[in-house]
């Protein structure tokens, strides 16, 4: 037994995580690897989150490219309030870079040194949403086989940026409301109260203040949000700065693809200036990589942009691929609901994450 002691702990002394001893049970073999497989997944989280940490520190602050009137004010809140720990609410469009400003407004802060964690409200469901935000004890629920660190938790010190904030179910708001509040949370299924410090920032397309109105978001949420409130242009109110963006995009996709390119003939940028851009600066982004992959010369042509022409016919469904007529059943979802993806979802008898995976799909 001295001598399996012994071998356990020079295992261990040269990086093992765990040991079984012989004769094993092999529940305790399962319950063993599930904690290890988990303990790896938490550690390549914080690698990641280290990763993008390290980005930010070392190129300063994200690029932005914003010169045109109607991005002025937006910018001017965003220097006034990065600095402090104001909870800051992004609201615009989508596809007008709130996750963008969101990582500026880390990257200018007192917390630029710590981490900024993102999540996707939307595609959380209802049922884990507390685990995923607070955490849960081994054992709290069915499928808790280990202790789960939550978002809070990992943001601690740090920047947690909740993207479409609207989505957070009605029943869990109050919880949400307290942490905000108190600076204090308990793991799900655990009776002990974890301080933690995070600024929170969030962004939704969504006009909250119809929501509370509806009785589906809490007023007092929304004021611990919104300590200021900055709101995004859409692209086709700051066309002033579709040529310096597209120059940005056209640069780096061509450096993706190993593209050698050299701008836009002037029938193309006639043509993005000309573009409505209900998608916004994400709708730019994905013209351009396509642009990049389709022209054979190192010059974007408008016929690579693949915008429809006034002289072309509108497309029929039956003439549509799926992908296309997916792409306008959404599109015609979120205009009727005013935006707001859980409506839209329902409307279209999609689950909210469903719904979610199809919008980053198809850019929207």
């Amino acid at each position: 037994m001295a001598r399996c002691v012994d071998g356990a702990v020079e295992a261990m002394r040269h990086g093992a995580r765990d040991y079984i001893e012989k004769p094993w049970d092999n529940a305790r073999l399962i319950a063993t690897l599930r904690t290890q497989v988990e303990l790896g997944r938490a550690l390549r989280r914080s690698r990641q989150l280290e990763n993008e940490n390290r980005m930010l520190r070392r190129d300063g602050l994200p690029e932005l490219i914003a010169e045109s009137r109607a991005m002025q004010p937006a910018l001017e809140l965003m220097r006034r309030v990065a600095p402090s720990d104001a909870n800051v609410l992004i609201t615009g469009e989508h596809g007008t870079g709130k996750e963008v400003i969101a990582r500026w407004l880390h990257a200018a802060s007192l917390r630029a040194s710590q981490p900024v964690v993102t999540v996707d409200v939307g595609a959380i469901s209802s049922g884990v949403f507390e685990s995923e935000l607070f955490g849960h004890v081994k054992g709290s629920f069915t499928d808790a086989r280990t202790d789960r660190v939550g978002y809070f938790q990992l943001a601690d010190k740090g920047t947690l940026f909740l993207d479409e904030i609207a989505n957070i179910p009605i029943q869990q708001q109050a919880a949400f409301l307290r942490v905000l509040e108190t600076g204090e949370m308990q793991r799900v299924g655990s009776s002990r109260v974890r301080r933690v410090d995070v600024r929170v920032l969030s962004a939704t397309n969504v006009d909250l203040a119809k929501e509370v109105a509806a009785g589906s978001f809490r007023e007092d949420l929304l004021y611990r949000l919104n300590t200021v409130e900055i709101r995004l242009p859409p692209l086709r109110d700051r066309r002033e700065d579709i040529p310096l963006l597209a120059a940005h995009f056209l640069n780096h996709q061509a450096r993706k693809y190993r593209r050698d390119m050299d701008g836009f003939e002037r029938d193309a940028m006639q043509a993005l200036l000309a573009h409505p851009w209900p998608g916004n600066v994400r709708e730019l982004q994905h013209v351009l990589e396509r642009a990049v992959l389709m022209t054979a010369g190192n010059k974007i042509r408008r016929e690579d942009l693949g915008f429809q022409t006034k002289r072309e016919p509108t497309l029929r469904m039956e003439d549509m691929s799926l992908e296309e007529v997916e792409r306008t059943l959404i599109q015609s979802a979120l205009a009727r609901n005013d935006g707001n993806v859980s409506r839209a979802a329902k409307s279209l008898g999609l689950s909210r994450s469903a719904l979610y995976r199809r919008l980053n799909r198809y850019g929207l």
